[in-house]
């Protein structure tokens, strides 16, 4: 006796799991300029890698005789995948079933996406799409249970247990609310697409409704608002651009916090010294200058990858590689607020700072840091609370750490920019102290100043005189860095580091005593 008949039927079913909604519903979505799930995964993986996880989860219709009548698809596809060779689990909302709101069979296969991710030990990619749950078929007097067991673990507490276990990045090309917006924000790394995707706690209708208030999806959480919020750490040209972005991202991460960082071969000579860093820096304190520019000349070549530019601005965050090792990247864009420290830079900070000791990354930290942003705006947006976590975040962290001294490093801010045991190099460029030293003479010598008969000139002559005081070879002496460097041997330095740092990397392994969280 043959088992055919039942087999056919199982092929049937798998095929009629993978329609997705229809063609109709296809055809709205490239309508919309936007790939289906289905596509998206394609997309991203490996040609061919992707293995589906519950190929035939539906929501089935059968008449009195047990008879198939219909089958609506799972509105959530997930199932492990290859990146770069490397696995992946991948999973997504199907916005042609339901708008991406899940039905029974989906919201099962979305929360077994995490647990799929722990339990194999590889990254997390998640396709968001949807608006999360709906009131259609909210009530509760048909006879069936009604909500969750109250001995039930929180189905959030995956979602936090992924970010300590597991690299997890969030995809958004479409509109994405409720559920969906909270998971794409618990995330090591978030982007969306510019013109196609939206993110919101709620849409425009219950906007308007609860609060009066008529938006547009892209005014209340398009592109142009959340890369300044920080709900995502960047902005894709497209789809495909996104992709690109994750498989960058993931390249520079293991693939669990059980593994170490991926070194690769390097061809960029590890003893490379650009000229031009000699000049990086002016010699008016005040005059700004490019230190993406010096990033760029010190790193392997076409390794940076900034994260999050137009959040924070005043602080750079980044990925690279020295000589194939991969490294987090903190620097100050003096461009901006002459790169001290606002609230919205603490909190980025942070989130990096604690990024990278989750999936003990080494930490490279270019300082020019005038200390915290002051002002009666600052003091409004709790700006030393947020830069407090950023310093605890640095003074807790168990990566290596290397801290080259740039420019400016003064107050209480300077202190986010060192971690126990970091490797110090000091440009001859460098200045500090408690206080930047225009604000510190204005503070300590305003009586003479004000009693002076040219106080603006009093003003300058305190200055030049404090600052010819400030000689950056008195730290070299003391061994309060470990070299005072010519610029041009920043690379070479810290290439060198690199090959100290490697049985530390090796031994580096397993769950951080504080994870990342959103």
């Amino acid at each position: 006796m043959s088992w055919e008949e039942e087999v056919r039927e199982i092929r049937r079913r798998r095929h009629l799991a993978k329609q997705q909604g229809g063609k109709d519903g296809i055809a709205k979505q490239h309508a919309r300029g936007r790939l289906t799930i289905r596509e998206r995964i394609d997309a991203l993986l490996d040609d061919g890698s992707f293995q589906e996880q519950g190929l035939a989860t539906a929501i089935p219709d059968y008449d009195d005789d047990d008879r198939l009548l219909g089958y609506v698809p799972a509105n959530y596809v997930v199932g492990f995948g290859r990146i770069d060779g490397r696995r992946v689990v991948v999973g997504g909302e199907d916005f042609t079933l339901k708008g991406g709101s899940p039905n029974a069979a989906g919201l099962r296969k979305s929360v077994y996406a995490e647990h799929l991710a722990v339990q194999y030990k590889v990254p997390l990619v998640r396709s968001l799409e949807g608006g999360g749950g709906s009131v259609k078929g909210g009530g509760g007097r048909r006879g069936g249970t009604v909500g969750e067991p109250v001995f039930a673990t929180p189905r959030f507490r995956i979602i936090a247990d992924a970010m300590g276990a597991v690299p997890v990045v969030s995809m958004a090309a479409g509109a994405v609310a409720g559920f969906p917006a909270g998971r794409l924000v618990a995330a090591h790394f978030s982007v969306m697409t510019r013109h196609t995707a939206q993110i919101m706690i709620g849409g425009p209708a219950l906007v308007e409704r609860a609060l009066g208030v008529r938006l547009t999806k892209d005014e209340l959480g398009g592109s142009a608002v959340h890369a300044k919020t920080g709900i995502v750490d960047n902005i894709a040209e497209d789809e495909h651009d996104m992709f690109d972005q994750v498989r960058r991202f993931l390249s520079y991460l293991p693939s669990s916090v059980h593994q170490r960082t991926p070194r690769i071969g390097s061809e960029d000579d590890p003893e490379r010294m650009e000229e031009e860093l000699l000049n990086a820096v002016p010699r008016d304190s005040n005059e700004p200058f490019d230190m993406r520019e010096i990033l760029t000349m010190i790193m392997d070549q076409g390794s940076f990858f900034e994260i999050g530019r137009d959040y924070g601005p005043s602080q750079i965050a980044g990925l690279a590689r020295l000589d194939g090792q991969p490294v987090g990247v903190l620097a100050n864009d003096n461009r901006v607020y002459a790169g001290a420290m606002t609230a919205e830079a603490g909190q980025k900070y942070r989130r990096f700072v604690e990024m990278c000791d989750t999936f003990h990354l080494p930490i490279v930290n270019f300082i020019d840091q005038p200390g915290f942003m002051i002002g009666p705006e600052a003091e409004r947006s709790a700006t030393i609370r947020y830069g407090m976590a950023a310093v605890c975040a640095a003074a807790q962290a168990s990566v290596p750490w290397a801290a080259i001294q740039v420019h400016k490093g003064f107050g209480v801010a300077t202190a986010a920019h060192y971690a126990p045991n970091n490797y110090v190099l000091a440009w001859p460029s460098v200045e500090s102290g408690a206080l930047p030293l225009e604000g510190g003479v204005a503070v300590a010598f305003h009586r003479e100043i004000a009693a002076a008969d040219d106080p603006d000139a009093k003003r300058a002559e305190l200055e030049d005189r404090l600052r010819s005081a400030r000689s950056p070879y008195p730290r070299a002496e003391s061994f309060a860095v470990h070299e005072l460097i010519d610029p041009r041997e920043t690379r070479p330095m810290l290439c060198r580091w690199v090959d100290w740092i490697q049985p530390q990397l090796d031994d580096l392994i397993g769950p951080t005593t504080f994870p990342m969280r959103p």
